[in-house]
């Protein structure tokens, strides 16, 4: 089984490195729960990361970015919960199964709808739901109002938001595999099963719905697009190519959602390649040799990758060229970038938030949330962005300082 080989081999590392107090206990019972851990941040934080005084204080001295309002939730101890605003109202959750509905101007609770589910994945929204995923598999949807809508069972762990479109909720498994949901009462439409090889970056990787395709990555460095309405594969593409001898060396996963516009469909892999397709057959436009885990956006112009190094970098969006990297922002673990207008807006292990210039990648301003690390993409809203950190922090910034 997938879960058996991966902890038994996480397990085998964490006893090899045991004077490292920065690594989990590999008795936490929670590990249990889930399928694997997330190897390449074991590795990470086993390393001692030191930030030059000279950056901090650079940093420091920017202006700040400032705060509308903050709320809050439980803490995630394993999850990755995105931030989602949809229809005029922003959606929260926590491990502990609790949902919240936001007012995006003031942060005051609409509604909140406390569950007895273990929260492992979303929030997923849009056509008038608002869509979870569980540690058990579940996918559990509700309108906009907090009621229950229904429940479905999948095969495993959900690490990913669930999306909708058409009247077809798609959703990500751990065990590699994709359904298509009936919208109105959550029956199996279809399913594709994807690559699992021995040894995997556990993610939350989710997918992508537009023209009526489901664009999702793969461990292996393989991205697939599939019909959103029968899961009919259409292309299949090498992101990038497994390379060394050991296992380690070898795990090239994609770890994050592709991102896409009406021509390109671009994605990212760890230890690989960036590289952009055309949507309509996969044929590769360019790739660069790139390692990310967090993910990637675009704009009109450029692709801008969040690297595993703690850069953000950016390549000219029709042919792969380098045009910038920021790599002094305070920390080597990095969220997805948001693309703003002219702005980028991008979370670190930290808890900080920053705003760069879109063309040259200078840092503009900064702020601090709670401390806790912020963990998946900020979050648009009018007037601004949000973000959601580990301590379940809820904050809210104006972006027009």
């Amino acid at each position: 089984m997938f879960w058996r080989k991966s902890y038994l081999w996480v397990l085998w590392v964490t006893f090899l490195l045991g004077g490292c107090s920065s690594l989990p206990s590999p008795f936490n019972p929670r590990m249990f729960e889930s399928f694997g851990y997330q190897v390449a941040e074991l590795f990470e934080r086993e390393k001692k990361v030191v930030i030059d005084e000279e950056e901090l204080a650079a940093l420091n001295a920017l202006d700040e970015i400032p705060l509308l309002w903050k709320s809050g939730v439980g803490e995630s101890e394993i999850a990755k919960f995105h931030v989602v605003y949809e229809d005029n109202a922003i959606y929260v959750a926590d491990e502990n199964g609790l949902l919240v509905s936001l007012n995006p101007q003031t942060g005051e609770e609409i509604w909140t709808v406390k569950t007895k589910y273990p929260f492992s994945a979303g929030v997923g929204s849009g056509e008038g739901m608002v869509l979870m995923g569980t540690s058990k598999g579940e996918v559990l949807a509700y309108n906009t109002a907090g009621h229950t809508l229904w429940k479905a069972q999948v095969s495993s762990e959900i690490l990913g938001p669930p999306q909708v479109n058409s009247d077809i909720v798609v959703v990500r498994t751990a065990d590699a595999r994709v359904y298509g949901l009936d919208a109105v009462d959550g029956q199996r439409k279809w399913v594709y099963q994807g690559a699992t090889p021995t040894l995997t970056v556990r993610s939350a990787a989710g997918v992508v719905i537009t023209q009526g395709a489901v664009f999702a990555g793969f461990a292996g460095g393989k991205m697939v697009a599939m019909s959103l309405f029968n899961g009919n594969v259409g292309w299949e593409a090498v992101v990038s190519q497994p390379r060394g001898v050991t296992e380690l060396e070898r795990m090239t996963d994609i770890t994050s959602s592709p991102a896409i516009d009406d021509r390109l469909v671009c994605a990212a892999a760890y230890q690989g390649r960036v590289g952009c397709f055309q949507i309509i057959d996969g044929t590769q436009i360019w790739a660069r040799e790139s390692s990310s885990s967090a993910g990637l956006a675009m704009d009109s112009d450029y692709v801008y990758v969040t690297e595993d190094n703690g850069v953000l970098a950016a390549y000219d969006k029709r042919s792969g060229a380098g045009m910038w990297k920021q790599g002094k922002l305070g920390s080597k673990r990095l969220t997805a970038p948001l693309i703003d207008g002219h702005f980028i807006v991008i979370g670190d292990d930290k808890g900080f938030v920053n705003i760069l210039r879109n063309y040259d990648g200078v840092v503009l301003a900064r702020a601090a949330t709670d401390g806790g690390a912020i963990l998946s993409q900020p979050q648009r809203i009018p007037g601004g962005f949000v973000v959601q950190t580990a301590n379940g922090g809820i904050f809210a910034f104006n972006s027009q300082f």
